[in-house]
């Protein structure tokens, strides 16, 4: 077991970053040796993460840095994170800036000691595969999306269910009630190009050689949908929810960017009353105008409920600061609310008890969390997959209440797209959560958060499916040698 040597490759996104970050973790409290191939600026965002843990548990984790071509690529200098990218219109940029990454990643691999036993990365690069063949290396994908979003993709590739006149269409062959529109089908919440189109042709065909893939979910959370998606790939496994190695405080708190010490929101929370708080966040790549940022903030202030508002990066403008300012609604809602700028820590805040309901972006990451938290969700979905997310807590686990998007956008920085969500309508979605029916969604997301904590113990579903992928591992060692 000390002998295998895991390494591992995140897109540089917070979405995939901090997720693989924790299965490293859980790979090393196995025993195994672990890099993680990063940047200079994502490594010392993450040093703390990593370190920690394992000065602490003895763990052998390490961050192996390699240098990010920004300007070659035509980004910004230090621009090496997504959630750096002053505009999504620049994520092909940065992709073709990851692309380059290949060649001074290949020299430093070669030079490892111990070798390599295997290659994980998050299914966005197209090179990793040929890395790990002239290795003589297995290659497992690491997916940052749920067996439901898969099986749903291809469903709808597969049947053409999209291609209808009517406003909405249902999902064949499964046994939900599943219906959606066009304009939240994750093709058409992206900009398309022939360069993004490439792109996305490369990843898929080297995501097919990979040997196996591993999802960051736990099957008893969609056995349905785990089942389905193992007849469609070679070796599915599922090891989530990651997020549940991070036991103690100072491993919640440290997950992710630093965070300002003079807004903790720990101590404000520890004055509120139990499963009282709406806390609300949209992530780390979700672009909102500022006029929509005012619909949920008025909209949060008209519920009555208290809550805390995290407004980060990006969407944290001048012009968002200065109608706080202006209108008040800071001073209007001081002791009852709370208005972080920036990073919080969303762990420590989803397990506290005096959370209630979580409005959320539905990024699967901070689904899972939630899910994980026992906590239920308002449901504010953007781009990308994160409608397919929003169908999956809502009509199938049940434990969330829309808020009412209906249609995605590529940017919401852009103001002649008005307002897509209007604050009675955050002020309804709120109040529904904190009623009758809210109760109900509490209690099944206790059951889910028992569930999810089961499943990650010894002996339990997602702790044997790791035990599994270091088995096959350990077989294509043998392979090899024979």
């Amino acid at each position: 077991m000390e002998k295998l040597h895991f390494l591992l490759i995140p897109l540089m996104s917070q979405s995939h970053i901090i997720p693989l970050t924790d299965f490293a973790k859980l790979l090393a409290k196995r025993g195994v040796t672990v890099s993680i191939i990063t940047t200079p600026s994502n490594a010392d965002r993450y040093n703390d993460s990593v370190k920690i843990p394992a000065a602490k548990s003895n763990l052998k984790i390490q961050l192996i840095t390699v240098e990010f071509p920004c300007q070659q690529a035509g980004l910004p200098h230090g621009c090496e994170n997504m959630d750096s990218l002053a505009s999504m219109d620049l994520v092909i940029d940065f992709f073709q800036a990851s692309d380059m990454l290949r060649e001074p990643l290949e020299k430093i691999v070669s030079q490892l000691d111990p070798k390599p036993s295997c290659i994980v990365d998050t299914s966005a690069f197209s090179w990793t595969q040929d890395i790990a063949t002239k290795l003589h290396i297995p290659r497992y994908v690491f997916q940052t999306v749920s067996c439901f979003t898969n099986v749903i993709s291809h469903i709808l590739k597969e049947t053409k269910a999209a291609d209808t006149d009517s406003g909405t269409f249902l999902i064949p062959r499964i046994p939900d009630n599943i219906e959606l529109r066009k304009g939240q089908l994750m093709e058409n919440t992206v900009k398309h190009s022939d360069k993004w189109v490439g792109i996305m042709d490369r990843i898929k065909k080297a995501h097919d050689l990979a040997r196996g893939n591993l999802i960051n979910s736990f099957e008893e959370l969609e056995p349905w949908y785990v089942n389905e998606y193992k007849k469609l790939r070679r070796a599915v496994w599922c090891v989530g929810p990651v997020s549940l190695c991070n036991r103690e405080t100072d491993e919640k708190r440290n997950r992710g960017n630093r965070f300002s010490s003079d807004q903790d929101c720990l101590p404000w929370l520890d004055t509120m009353k139990p499963r009282s708080v709406i806390y609300a966040c949209f992530g780390s790549l979700c672009q909102i105008s500022p006029s929509q940022l005012k619909e949920i903030g008025l909209g949060l202030e008209a519920s009555n409920s208290p809550f805390i508002w995290v407004i980060r990066g990006i969407n944290f403008s001048s012009q968002v600061e200065k109608w706080l300012e202006e209108d008040g609604l800071e001073e209007r809602v001081k002791g009852r609310a709370l208005i972080v700028r920036g990073w919080a820590p969303q762990l420590e805040i989803l397990s506290h008890p005096s959370i209630r309901g979580f409005m959320t972006h539905c990024g699967w990451n901070s689904a899972l969390e939630a899910v994980s938290a026992g906590v239920p969700m308002i449901t504010f979905p953007m781009f990308a997959e994160q409608f397919f997310n929003e169908k999956f807590i809502v009509k199938v686990l049940k434990i969330g209440v829309r808020v009412g998007v209906e249609v995605g956008v590529n940017s919401w920085q852009e103001e002649k797209k008005g307002v897509m969500v209007k604050r009675e309508q955050v002020k309804n979605a709120i109040d529904c959560l904190m009623g009758d029916e809210g109760e109900e969604m509490s209690k099944r997301a206790q059951k889910l958060a028992e569930m999810a904590k089961k499943a990650g113990e010894e002996g339990g579903s997602s702790s044997f499916n790791i035990s599994l992928l270091i088995q096959d591992v350990i077989d294509a060692t043998c392979e090899v040698k024979m």
